[in-house]
Parts: C-alpha cells; structure tokens; sequence
C-alpha cells in the first residue's frame, strides 16, 4: 500500500521561552472583564444564556419557518428502528437499506432484520481483529503510538461500510424476531467495559508470550482461548445467534408463507436484492492528506480478519450529491456518514449550516472551514444514516429526508430534514453503485490506497 505522504516526520521545536512567560496577567483579566462589562450585547447574552440554554437563544428563527418537511421524492412509508443506548448506526443504516427490498420481497409494510445478529459478530470478529492487531504489534514498545491507540480502543460498537458487507457476507442475515433485541444489545456500555478488559488481559498474555520467544502457533492457540471466553460473554448478553430456521409470514394481502429451512446466509441470498458487491465507499475528504480521485484507507481499521479492507475513494462534495440525488430519484436510498451533532435541532428534526447564530451571541466568528476542522480535531463521522428522500428545484436539491435510527420521537416520528447548506459541511460519505461512478473514478478504484494511521479521522465512525 501506499504510505501517506503526510505521514509523521521530525517536528521542529516551538519558540523558546523564559518561565513564566505567557502567563496570564492580572492587568489582561481586568480589561477582560472591562470589555464585558461595557457592552450591552453582552450582558443582554449573558442575561438570556444563564436561564436557558444556549439552543434556544441561538436558534435561527428564519431558518426554522423557512423549512418545511415535504419533498418532491420520497422513498419511505415504514416506521424507523431505535439503536437505543448503542453505537451501532452503522449497522441500523445498513439493514435499513436492506430490508426495503426484503419488505418488497416478502410483501410487507414492516419487517426488521436482527441487528442484534450482526452485533454479536461485529464483536466476535472485531475481537479476533484486535487480537490478530496485537500479535502483529507484539514486537512494539507499549508506548508506541499505534500500540497504545490499539489499547485504548480495542472494542467499540462504530463501523464503517465496508465492514457491514463484511459481516453480511460471512454471517448472513435474520429476522429480527429470531434474534430480538436484548437489554445489552440496546445499552452496550457495560458489556463493552468487560469485553475490553479481557481483550486488554488477552493483548498482555500475548505480549509476553511473544517476549518469552513463543512461535505464531502458540500465540494463536493462546488467542483461540481469549475468544473463547468472548463469545461465551457475548451469548450470555445477546443470546446465542440462530445457525438454522424456518421463516413463515402472512404479507400485506393476507397471504401466507414459509420457507424451506434456511441458514443465515441462505436468508440473505434470498431476500437481499442489492448487489452489495458493487457498492463503494465514496468520501469527500478536502485535507492535503486524502487528494481527490485517490483511494485510501487507515490503518487497523476493519472487523473480519480475511474481510475486505475499508477502502474510501475521495470525491467532491458535488458529486457525492449527484449520485446520492441520481439513486433517490431511482428509487433506491441512500447509506451515509456525517458528523451529526453540528447545528443540529433533535426535537424539530432538522440540519441546517446557519440553524444556529452563535457569532451573534457570542461577538465572534467561527472560520474554520471543512478541511481545517479535521485538521484541527473539531470535526469526524459520527453517525450513520439513510438518505430517503429528496426536495429538487429545476433539478437542483435544496433539503434532504433522513430516516434516522433513534426511535420516533424526534423530528417528523423519527424522520429528519436536512437543508442542502448542511450537506456540503458535515456529511463525509455516502455508499454507492460503482457504475454510478465517471469511468476515470472507477478506474481509480483500482489504484493501490494511500494508507492513513490508525488515529486519523476518517476512521472515527468504527470508534
């Protein structure tokens, strides 16, 4: 692979200075308090902010009456699904996707696949991963940044794309009702503190057989007992996944059917009619380090051993919407990643890029643009989504339906609206048809990916 050419080198030393120097002077905390003190827009903020929160004062007034939540394409008439407690977004956006199709197979209005399912296997496998990571570092100091990146993350509920069809591909699929939810499933915190500290005792154990000169026969034979004790921790809180079933319905019209018995990979063939061997992970990443029409990847980010790697192509922001309008448009939604909790409004249901007037409550400017805000760690994926919809004017879009994956109580009963302003700004990625791509991009597909470390951003949706 390709290494990044921004990657690590020597930094040079910061200005010398005499001790003391910089320190905050008695003399700049009185003109401070001065400069508060004499102007009226201020303590008129200080006034309002102090009794409610700084939401409500900041709201944009014109922005929220200027948005409705109609749309001139609109794919969705099911209910949404509920994460609850849990990092597993990703996993939600990905079965929503899929179960359109399954709803039409089956003939039905509403249908789950178990996302408790693939939970169980993220973990399982992202165990076995971190595990794996560790035997290849083993020669590291602890103190090695990737090392101790690696430790200080060894298991989180996030995931990218690449790895929902990973665990798709190996493990299959199942009806939500042959795998329900569990209390563990929907409040992972606590079974995700006992799994890292047994992978954190496991990293030690295979740490100092490698130090006491232990071949890689030995060290996997020591991993095989550590996995183990995980997936009898992971059946204890989510239940033992289905290997074999029969799966019977009555559809919309009142008929009724069953199949022959299935495993959870016949289930998928049967009822995925998305060729998910086709998707991409298209990225708009503006910084120096990802250049556009190039792929890339980061490094130890993944969850099956032997899977496919997570592999971006970074694009412009206006063909990202392009292609997400196209397959809309086509009928099809859209899976995507976005940093969600920016100038966002959870009971109205609605993104914005001005949706909050912060510069005039607090007096100031906030400039930094997209490339610098992940340059300077105010920015990253943090959720996963699906694009359901989309409001076009003469062929140009101006807001976005989002069916989200936090129950129906925000927004429009779980259904959320984005002002295009937004999109250009906080969304990141979107999973596409490569054939949706230019014929150069394709071909650059192929091209071997530049290789980001484990700590960039690109990788914080898996965290």
């Amino acid at each position: 692979m390709v290494v990044s050419p921004t990657a690590p080198a020597p930094q040079a030393a910061g200005p010398t200075t005499e001790p003391g120097a910089g320190a905050l002077e008695a003399a700049t905390l009185a003109q401070f308090r001065s400069a508060f003190a004499a102007s009226p827009i201020s303590r008129l903020a200080q006034n309002a902010v102090t009794q409610t929160t700084i939401d409500d004062v900041a709201l944009d007034r014109a922005v929220v009456a200027g948005t409705d939540h109609t749309f001139s394409h609109r794919l969705d008439d099911w209910a949404v699904t509920n994460q609850r407690k849990s990092g597993r977004c990703w996993l939600f956006a990905g079965l929503n996707l899929l179960r359109v199709g399954a709803m039409r197979r089956m003939g039905l209005r509403e249908f789950e696949f178990s996302q408790n399912h693939l939970l169980f296997w993220d973990k399982l496998e992202r165990a076995n991963f971190f595990l794996e990571a560790m035997i290849e570092t083993a020669g590291r100091d602890l103190d090695d940044r990737t090392v101790g990146f690696l430790l200080d993350r060894p298991l989180d509920d996030g995931g990218q794309w690449n790895m929902f069809v990973n665990l798709v591909r190996k493990h299959g699929l199942v009806p939500k009702a042959l795998m329900p939810e569990t209390e563990s499933s929907g409040n992972t915190a606590r079974m995700n503190a006992i799994l890292r500290h047994k992978l954190r005792e496991g990293a030690r154990t295979l740490r100092d057989l490698h130090a006491a000169g232990a071949g890689a026969d030995a060290l996997r034979a020591a991993k095989e007992e550590i996995l183990g004790v995980v997936h009898r921790v992971l059946c204890i809180h989510l239940g033992t996944p289905p290997e074999r079933f029969v799966w019977q319905w009555t559809d919309q019209d009142r008929g009724f059917h069953r199949t022959e018995e299935l495993t959870p990979q016949g289930f998928a063939a049967r009822f995925v009619d998305l060729p998910l061997d086709e998707y991409v992970c298209l990225v708009h990443d503006p910084r120096r380090t990802s250049p556009f029409g190039r792929t890339f990847t980061v490094q130890y980010l993944g969850n099956v051993v032997g899977g496919a790697p997570v592999i971006y192509l970074n694009v412009e922001i206006d063909l990202i919407k392009a292609i997400a309008q196209r397959a809309i448009v086509g009928g099809e939604p859209v899976w995507f990643g976005c940093d969600v909790g920016k100038m966002m409004r959870r009971d109205l249901g609605l993104w914005d890029r001005d949706l909050y007037d912060f510069e005039a409550v607090y007096g100031t400017t906030f400039a930094l643009d997209k490339a610098a805000r992940l340059d300077y760690h105010d920015t990253l994926m943090t959720h996963a989504m699906l694009f359901t919809g989309v409001d076009l004017v003469d062929g140009a879009p101006r807001r976005w339906r989002v069916e989200n994956s936090w129950g129906d109580e925000g927004g429009q009963k779980g259904f959320y609206t984005m002002n295009d302003s937004w999109f250009a700004e906080y969304t990141f990625e979107i999973a596409a048809r490569r054939s949706a791509l230019p014929a150069d991009l394709q071909a650059a597909l192929d091209r071997e990916p530049i290789v980001l470390p484990a700590w960039d951003p690109m990788g914080a949706l898996a965290r």
